[in-house]
């Protein structure tokens, strides 16, 4: 990466990253609701402004279901979600939590020696997670182990999540969001230097 590509990186990966990670009206996110309900992030983002010009009216959108519980209905539950967002649901024949991809991925973190917290009980491979450590790693200056990370736990099943998170999101805001991951994770893999692994989804 040069250094621009990197910090674009760094910003992109963090800003998604905590979008799904964390509660609208947390403090790591509050920010970032306003700057997109706002267009304060259209300059910003490292992409084409006319593949982003779409999602401009979807960020801002009046919805009757506020924010937070849209966010929860997607993300949290208790009821089923539409599409969850952790990796192994995806990529487990079973299509349970802490399944074999998730074991993998613990594996290479202890290989890697990367200790990275999560919430309480919670998965290592949730999507907002992943893109922390992605740009926790880029801002490391590890390069090799991001491109790691995303290769072979996040990319091999991050798209089947977004589309099938997009059409069963009715929210706009979140529908935006997930839109505008799809666009930033296929920037990034344009970029990349070794193939993402092809693995079968089975869901």
């Amino acid at each position: 990466m040069t250094v621009q590509t990197r910090e674009s990186f760094i910003f992109t990966a963090r800003v998604l990253g905590a979008l799904f990670y964390y509660p609208p009206d947390s403090e790591p996110c509050a920010p970032l609701v306003a700057a997109f309900t706002r267009h304060d992030w259209l300059e910003q983002w490292p992409l084409a402004q006319n593949d982003l010009a779409p999602l401009v009216k979807g960020f801002s959108a009046p919805s009757d279901e506020p924010l937070n519980e849209a966010w929860q209905r997607l993300l949290i539950g208790p009821w089923a979600l539409p599409a969850p967002p952790w990796g192994s649901v995806w990529l487990d024949k079973e299509s349970v939590l802490f399944g074999d991809s998730t074991l993998a991925l613990r594996q290479w973190m202890r290989d890697n020696n990367i200790a990275f917290e999560t919430r309480q009980n919670e998965p290592e491979d949730h999507v907002g997670a992943l893109l922390l450590l992605a740009a926790w790693l880029a801002e490391q200056g590890n390069t090799q182990a991001c491109d790691q990370l995303l290769a072979w736990h996040l990319l091999p099943w991050s798209g089947r999540f977004l589309s099938e998170f997009a059409d069963n999101a009715q929210h706009p805001f979140w529908q935006s969001l997930a839109q505008l991951t799809q666009l930033t994770l296929a920037d990034w893999q344009s970029h990349l230097l070794i193939p993402v692994a092809q693995k079968p989804l089975f869901r």
